[in-house]
């Protein structure tokens, strides 16, 4: 007798393969002309974005940020060449098109209760310090595909449509919050659990260009020490812009070894989040003083941009890619349901001959420009 046929013909597929492919939605207009999108006009993305630091050097060359072009990997599964799913980049507003594909092993019927299709956007913050939290559904929507009854055919193909969905947040993964949109499929059995799948969506939100972006100007120093004034071009950025400023010594007596810019993200999760939460003071890892809120800070990108002593008068420029740094930017977000917020920071730091820092730091907004 096969036990292991025997068990999985109680709990598993028995004979039934659940597949999920969705029909990507057309590009908006800016992009149908665009170097580098598929003829076809789709927006696919190469990898699914994440907090995480890309280690490579040469990652950015590989994955150049204004590059559309399709790359899925083979998954090799017990001898067999296995597509990973394609990834989609959605727009708020797009409807999510597709078709399950219901695949019978031959000789076998399948008896079942229903055939449903949901659509559902997840806020999980069950992960990291918030281990074991449930998760938060803001949309939740149902479609009967199937009524309850037989399967004879080896395969059998259910489109679904869902339309004028408000997707109000974008996908995002973080060190502690992620927010998910996913179809699932569930095929609903008697005495025995139900066969369910899951494909991910990836939503992302176009932005405007504000209207006033203004210069940041300010002055910081030590009393008789030391006094600079830096000045960014604009306090606004998209997600491919360039920052450009300077940074004027109009005083100095203390001896400089070296000057560097960093570009910081700050994740601050946790339930009621508030728009000024996780701001400049807050330490890395640690709890805001509102109870139940952490904060993550990283160092997306470090540059030395002065080596040696500066004298007085003296004028450094700053020219700093936001399209270089080797991570997965993401607009700033503030207060995403009241439960995280992302949020910028241009680190200035400056390091005397005794290795003493003196650092400030100055939050910057960023908007999505274009998909993908």
């Amino acid at each position: 007798m096969d036990v292991g046929g025997f068990f999985s013909s109680l709990t598993g597929s028995g004979g039934v393969k659940i597949e999920i492919k969705l029909t990507p939605p057309p590009p908006p207009q800016q992009y149908q002309q665009k170097e580098g999108v598929p003829a076809n006009g789709i927006i696919p993305l190469d990898h699914y974005p994440s907090w995480k630091l890309h280690k490579n050097p040469f990652w950015r060359v590989k994955h150049p940020a204004g590059t559309k072009l399709a790359s899925v990997a083979p998954n090799v599964v017990t001898g067999e060449m296995e597509m990973k799913p394609q990834l989609f980049a959605y727009e708020a507003h797009q409807d999510v098109a597709g078709a399950v594909t219901l695949h019978v092993a031959p000789g076998k019927k399948i008896e079942h209760l229903g055939v449903k299709i949901q659509f559902i956007g997840r806020i999980d913050m069950g992960m990291g310090v918030h281990e074991g939290r449930p998760h938060y559904d803001f949309i939740s929507l149902s479609k009967e595909l199937m009524p309850p009854g037989v399967l004879y055919q080896n395969v059998s193909e259910l489109p679904f449509l869902f339309r004028n969905m408000d997707k109000e947040h974008e996908s995002y993964r973080g060190r502690n919050v992620s927010v998910r949109y996913f179809v699932k499929v569930i095929l609903e059995r008697k005495f025995l659990p139900p066969l369910q799948k899951e494909h991910e969506i990836w939503v992302q939100c176009l932005g405007q260009p504000p209207t006033q972006n203004e210069a940041i100007k300010m002055e910081v120093g030590i009393e008789d020490c030391l006094h600079i004034e830096f000045e960014y071009e604009r306090r606004v950025y998209h997600l491919q812009d360039t920052i450009l400023g300077k940074i004027h010594f109009l005083l100095v007596r203390i001896k400089i070894k070296h000057m560097e810019l960093a570009v910081i993200r700050r994740e601050t999760s946790g339930d009621g989040v508030q728009a000024d939460a996780g701001g400049p003071g807050t330490p890395h890892g640690q709890q805001d003083s509102q109870q139940n809120v952490f904060t993550e800070t990283q160092t997306l990108v470090k540059y030395e941009i002065m080596d040696g002593a500066p004298v007085k008068g003296e004028i450094i420029p700053v020219k700093l890619s936001l399209r270089g740094i080797p991570a997965d930017l993401t607009p700033t977000y503030i207060a995403v349901n009241n439960r995280f917020s992302v949020r910028y920071f241009l680190n200035l730091v400056l390091v005397d001959e005794e290795d003493r820092r003196y650092f400030k730091q100055q939050e910057i907004i960023l908007w999505r420009n274009e998909l993908g």
